[in-house]
């Protein structure tokens, strides 16, 4: 079997492995989480339409509407989501193959990416950041072929709009570095890849730009509500924060009392590293392409058979240039990792492990690189089992950290989410909403629209229940008030009170309407 031919079945079984861990890891019944109730109630029959605030963007229902559209099956939607994420890991990848010198790096790189926890813990989730990871870390690959085909200038246009769909901001961000690479860098100066950059970033930001004008009266104003809904963008420095939730929670809003635990922090010390050995080795290996690549120009002006040779490279593409060595390519990818990340660590005043899975993706093919040229060290040495051996130990410590925190977070997120449905029972109880989620008609309820009000968890609560969740400044009066560890505003101290027992977070109070 060709090298080729063995790297694409090597990232194949990477994504195998990737699909079943997370499988396993996260049970496909974990219930809706905050922000997947927010996509999914654009298709739900059962519950108003919960508030689709501006920071928000049409890709994710865009993800979910094959399944969501039809069936409000918990676990039909994760099975397709994993589908997609696996789909997209591969794509994402593939690219790499015969790009980094070393077929096997693009799986390894998919294997380092893929073996983050939270990345495992979002296979299955209605979540936009793998697809922007994996968009944004298939566009540069693809972006740094020598040869610019129309299909590979798709490739790119489509990663970028893919990117930009699913996180406007990411994709802006990683087009930026991009464009002007295309624009300033000779190896990569061409309008093919100029067009390609704009054309993605456009098709991805366009139905993003016309909501923008439709519900927000433009695209300055849903900008500044944005910043209103995520605390105020402003200036900051939150790498701190970022570290802090290296093991979780899902989101750290705020993050104060939050702390850094070493094993937490042992990927940001381990990644650099990896990618510092990583671009060493590319610099030698991208010698080792222009030689070659001198040699291949000779022996093809001196070949007697053109026609053979033209048939050869429309097969199998063209041999890789001094244009494009792996070092100016990982270079380039590491330039579009820190510039996605930037927004994150120096503008938003919380902080999320998924927000920054886009650089982890981008700096996985480095990264990769590094790791095997780890591993060629150790069998180099005097005492290779002793090097090896300590790689193992390491890596596997690395997964031993990674893949409980994946399930751990799991089990955590299955009771926190699993109130919301205890709550919805009290609620239904109590004649409130439209029952429970399989049936389409109210049994006995306030038939909808039933408006809840709290201090807490109301938009998730409300879509269990079939409510609308009351939004601030909202002039309906609330069928019924949901609280945790509060006591309810004085005209509503009257209205009876009911507590919700079994719950995982202690607390629960709801107070119906009389």
């Amino acid at each position: 079997m060709a090298p080729q031919s063995r790297a694409r079945h090597l990232l194949l079984g990477v994504c195998g492995v990737f699909a079943v861990l997370s499988l396993v890891l996260v049970p496909l019944t974990l219930p809706l989480g905050w922000d997947e109730t927010v996509y999914a109630s654009r298709f739900s029959p059962h519950a108003p339409a919960t508030p689709f605030s501006a920071p928000r963007t049409r890709g994710v229902p865009f993800l979910i509407a094959p399944v969501a559209a039809w069936s409000d099956s918990v676990v039909l939607l994760r099975v397709w989501l994993t589908l997609l994420a696996t789909t997209a890991l591969y794509l994402g990848f593939r690219p790499w193959l015969r790009f980094l010198g070393r077929p096997s790096a693009a799986a390894v790189a998919a294997a380092l990416y893929g073996g983050l926890w939270f990345v495992l813990f979002y296979a299955s989730a209605a979540m936009p950041n793998h697809y922007t990871a994996m968009g944004a870390v298939g566009a540069v690959g693809l972006f740094l072929r020598s040869r610019q085909t129309s299909m590979t200038c798709a490739g790119v246009s489509g990663g970028l709009a893919l990117a930009t769909l699913m996180r406007p901001n990411d994709g802006v961000a990683l087009g930026v570095p991009l464009l002007a690479a295309a624009l300033l860098v000779p190896a990569w100066r061409g309008w093919s890849r100029v067009l390609a950059v704009l054309g993605g970033l456009v098709a991805g930001a366009l139905p993003w730009g016309v909501e923008a004008y439709v519900r927000f009266g433009g695209v300055g104003a849903r900008l500044t509500q944005a910043s209103e809904v995520q605390g105020d963008l402003r200036p900051l420095l939150s790498v701190v924060h970022h570290l802090t939730v290296m093991d979780g929670p899902l989101l750290c809003r705020p993050c104060a009392s939050d702390t850094i635990r070493p094993l937490s922090a042992a990927w940001w010390l381990m990644l650099p590293l990896l990618v510092a050995v990583g671009l060493w080795s590319a610099r030698g290996e991208s010698r080792r392409t222009r030689r070659a690549t001198r040699e291949t120009r000779h022996r093809a002006r001196e070949a007697r058979h053109v026609a053979r040779e033209a048939r050869r490279e429309r097969r199998n593409g063209p041999p890789r240039t001094a244009d494009t060595t792996p070092l100016r390519g990982c270079l380039l990818a590491a330039v579009a990792a820190l510039s996605v990340a930037l927004p994150y660590l120096a503008l938003v005043p919380y902080a999320a492990p998924r927000f920054l899975a886009p650089t982890h993706a981008l700096l996985a093919p480095a990264a990769a690189l590094g790791l095997l040229t780890l591993v060629d060290v150790a069998r180099a040495s005097r005492r290779p089992r002793i090097g090896l051996a300590a790689l193992g130990l390491a890596l596997a410590g690395h997964l031993a950290f990674q893949l409980p925190l994946a399930h751990s977070n799991a089990g955590i997120q299955a009771g926190a989410r699993g109130d919301w449905a205890r709550v919805a029972e009290v609620l239904h109880e109590h004649g409130v909403g439209a029952g429970p989620r399989n049936d389409r008609a109210p049994r006995g309820g306030t038939a909808p629209p039933c408006v809840l009000r709290g201090n807490t968890s109301v938009i998730p609560v409300a879509y269990a229940t079939g409510c609308s969740p009351g939004r601030t400044g909202d002039t309906r009066r609330p069928t019924a008030l949901v609280l945790r560890e509060a006591e309810p505003p004085p005209w509503a101290r009257s209205w009876p009170r009911h507590r919700v027992p079994d719950t995982y977070a202690p607390g629960w109070v709801v107070h119906v309407r009389p």
